[in-house]
């Protein structure tokens, strides 16, 4: 078994080989499939005696369930079961970060029903399984039950006050973090100039195409197995705990999954779904309507964000005081760690020497929060790309020269003092992107023109303290094709056609020839979650390290084959030969055949490491948090129609150093996805909640952007070869999206002139923001 630590940049393909498949923009195994219509998602599983489930929620956020009468729903002809808390043999369910294995978690547990109080409007009552949707429907409307309507509170700020009721724990506060870096009163003292202003970001649902859903029954072997759409199959293990069963008795089998950004990270489905096949020894099939998804899955943290930033008058930013509140809802979920990311990444990308963040996420009666692509640094980046454009206007120098001036430089400390030593190319991803952007418009009558950069630093990887590892397997079969077996899920990016990518770079074997085995956790090598921008680092370099053994062996017994020292044999296009000399070669399948006869291992199960490291220090918060950063920038043009307060996003372009792309078109579709989720951000998209009641049920209310709504994105891919992932890539599925909404909101005030600082930016935030400003219809600054 091949085992390595990530501490080191992998810049090789393997012995000096050039790069024949790696960088390339090839397709990817999983697109044939979704092009022609024939791609199986788990909501197309089906199975014969099938029961139907639906899940009876709390219309209150805050009550206590005085009354619960199941017994006509359970006695309507086609009810299969009816279950409650009472029904449970054990009353909760682990809520902390998924996927782990060796770091002890969080007691953070979930009641899986509501035993006596409501936390939350949505909070799951009673689970339902009948033989067809709408007997299942009616047995939830038999279900009868009485809330008494308790205080909540809906807001952080009051949830912090002494008196407000008590949400979690003893004071509301979910958790609590500080970073003291340098001295932060002698940086002002030294400051010529101080600005100060507060960012508001909004709740965010995830909208992605596919609802939660999933399909559970038992095997012969006594087995729950769960198909359903997850980022993570190691919920086995907090599926199993709650139910009272061993870990071997549960299996969940991933399926592609229509899209997930870090909402399909929790356990969703995948418990109700088992409770329910367990007690009708059935196969039970769950799918959340798209109303039932706004209340079956976290959201993303709002946060309120306070920057002090003290400047020399040549722009040097001397001292930086932030402030960081974020709303985890009634349950902790993700809410430490996300809290975590945005703590670390407050100053931004920007060398600060006296650095002092206060954070802490406070528990309301509102919607629960979680896992979102950005975790925490896109609302960091949000708030300090705003404070770098409101700094360069008071101090009079130009926004990017500004930035210029302060960007960190590879082995600078961050604000935890960890030195980051890959590549800094923050200052040539924000000049390609703000050079990609050309000719600027021309003002139209009340129409303005603007332009907007935001630049970004992101953890990729997951935060060093939870030891993450990842499994994968390599074999070689005797006709020459290729098999990989990994745990990762594949939620839509490409995660297993870049393992066989991979494979195909090191084996010399055409994707076609390789077969990939993914996403089920009882067959494939456990790997974690497809979260953390951390697919490809962690499952792409235990792969590479698999399949680099394989190879070995191949070439070793090459070499002796040929009479020449194992490091002169390549393979390529299935043929084995000594280079510069092609006279003498082999077919591939002819050397995997002499292997097999001798004996010789043509499989490899590797774990990858990733650095080991302790929690940050708790009174200064100095520290390594994650394995390494990305880092890059991005540029939009807008229109605004300063009469009627209309943003229009006419150019967009994101320059990211990726380390090395893998697939380049894939690298590509990962920063145009999450370019467009940042201009959705930012101007039209929000959970409404008011005393907790969500006032934006569908997607009539919520308005995401469609296709129509949005410009042509533009990425720019830079490789400094300097990441610790295979072949020294970095990380790019959530950096991608990181700053996008910071540079439209940027845009938007360099149009009017003044700024919204709550986001969304809405049409009606736009005219007030330039009436408060005493600015006239069709005027501007």
């Amino acid at each position: 078994m091949s085992e390595a630590r990530g501490t080191v940049a992998d810049t090789s393909a393997g012995d000096g080989m050039a790069f024949r498949q790696i960088g390339k923009s090839v397709v990817r195994t999983d697109v044939p499939g979704k092009v022609h219509g024939k791609t199986p998602y788990a909501g197309d599983y089906t199975m014969t005696d099938m029961l139907h489930a639906k899940v009876l929620r709390s219309p209150l956020p805050s009550a206590r369930l005085t009354r619960l009468d199941v017994s006509r729903a359970r006695a309507l002809p086609g009810v299969a079961a009816v279950l409650t808390y009472g029904d449970l043999s054990k009353g909760t369910v682990a809520t902390d970060i998924p996927g782990q294995t060796g770091f002890k978690r969080l007691n953070t547990d979930q009641q899986i029903l509501v035993d006596r109080i409501v936390r939350y409007q949505g909070e799951p009552i009673a689970l339902v399984a009948a033989e067809t949707l709408s007997i299942a429907q009616e047995a939830m409307d038999l279900i009868e039950f009485d809330l008494e309507p308790l205080e909540g509170v809906y807001d952080p700020f009051a949830a912090l006050e002494p008196d407000a009721p008590k949400v979690f724990g003893a004071d509301n506060i979910v958790a609590r973090y500080k970073i003291r870096k340098g001295d932060i009163e002698a940086g002002f003292a030294a400051a010529d100039v101080v600005v100060e202003n507060t960012f508001r970001t909004q709740y965010i649902e995830h909208a992605f195409l596919e609802p939660e859903v999933g399909l559970g029954w038992v095997d012969d072997q006594g087995v729950i197995n769960i198909r359903s759409s997850t980022q993570c199959v190691e919920h086995y293990r907090y599926v199993a705990e709650a139910m009272g069963l061993p870990h071997s008795k549960v299996r969940i089998r991933g399926a592609l999954v229509g899209g997930g950004f870090g909402g399909k990270s929790d356990v969703t489905v995948e418990l109700y779904i088992a409770l329910l096949t367990k007690a009708t020894g059935r196969p039970v099939r769950l799918c959340y309507t798209r109303e039932d998804s706004l209340y079956g899955h976290g959201k993303r943290h709002p946060f309120t964000i306070t920057h002090r930033t003290g400047f020399a008058r040549d722009g040097r930013i001397t001292a930086s005081k932030i402030d960081i509140t974020s709303e985890s809802g009634p349950y902790a979920f993700m809410s430490p760690y996300v809290l975590m990311y945005a703590t670390e990444a407050g100053p931004g990308p920007y060398r600060v020497d006296n650095v002092h963040v206060d954070s802490r996420s406070v528990a309301t009666n509102n919607m629960y929060t979680s896992a979102f692509r950005g975790f925490g640094a896109t609302q960091a980046c949000i708030a300090y790309e705003q404070q770098m454009d409101e700094a360069a206007r008071v101090l009079g120098i130009d926004r990017l020269e500004l930035r210029r001036r302060n960007f960190l430089k590879t082995g600078d400390p961050i604000a935890t003092g960890f030195q980051v030593r890959s590549a800094v190319w923050t200052d040539q991803c924000m000049e390609k992107a703000w050079e990609a952007l050309g000719e600027r418009a021309p003002d139209q009558g009340p129409v303005r023109i603007g332009r907007g950069v935001a630049a970004y630093q992101q953890g990729y990887g997951r935060l060093i303290w939870l030891h993450d590892t990842a499994e994968g397997w390599v074999g070689i079969e005797t006709d020459g094709t290729v098999v990989v077996r990994s745990g990762i899920t594949d939620i839509g990016a490409g995660q297993g056609s870049a393992l066989a990518q991979i494979a195909s770079e090191l084996l010399g074997v055409d994707m076609k020839n390789i077969t990939v085995y993914n996403s089920d956790s009882s067959t494939t090598p456990l790997a974690g979650t497809s979260t953390a921008t951390r697919g490809l680092y962690m499952s792409g370099s235990a792969v590479r390290l698999a399949a680099g053994a394989v190879r070995n062996r191949l070439l070793e017994r090459a070499g002796r084959q040929f009479g020449v020292e194992a490091g002169r044999v390549d393979i390529a296009d299935s043929r084995v030969f000594v280079t510069g000399d092609a006279a003498r070669s082999m077919d591939l399948r002819e050397l995997v055949r002499i292997c097999a006869s001798e004996g010789i291992h043509r499989s490899e199960l590797a774990i990858f490491r990733a650095p080991f490291g302790d929690w940050l220090d708790p009174e200064t918060g100095q520290g390594q948090v994650h394995p390494d950063y990305t880092y890059g920038a991005h540029a939009v043009e807008v229109a605004v129609d300063t009469e009627t307060g209309e943003v229009t996003i006419l150019k967009s372009i994101g320059a990211h150093d990726v380390g090395r792309a893998v697939n380049r078109a894939a690298v590509e579709g990962q920063i145009e996805g999450g370019v467009a989720q940042g201009h959705g951000y930012a101007l039209s998209e929000e959970l409404i909640y008011k005393d907790g009641k969500l006032k934006t049920p569908s997607l009539s209310e919520y308005l995401c952007p469609t296709a129509m709504d949005t410009c042509r994105i533009q990425a720019i891919v830079l490789e400094s070869g300097t990441g610790l992932g295979p072949f020294g890539a970095k990380g790019i599925g959530e950096p991608g999206h990181t700053p996008a909404c910071a540079a439209v909101a940027n845009a938007v005030a360099d149009a009017i002139g003044v700024r919204v600082f709550d986001l969304p930016i809405t049409p009606e935030k736009v005219v007030k923001a330039l009436a408060a400003a005493g600015r006239q219809p069709g005027s501007a600054a």
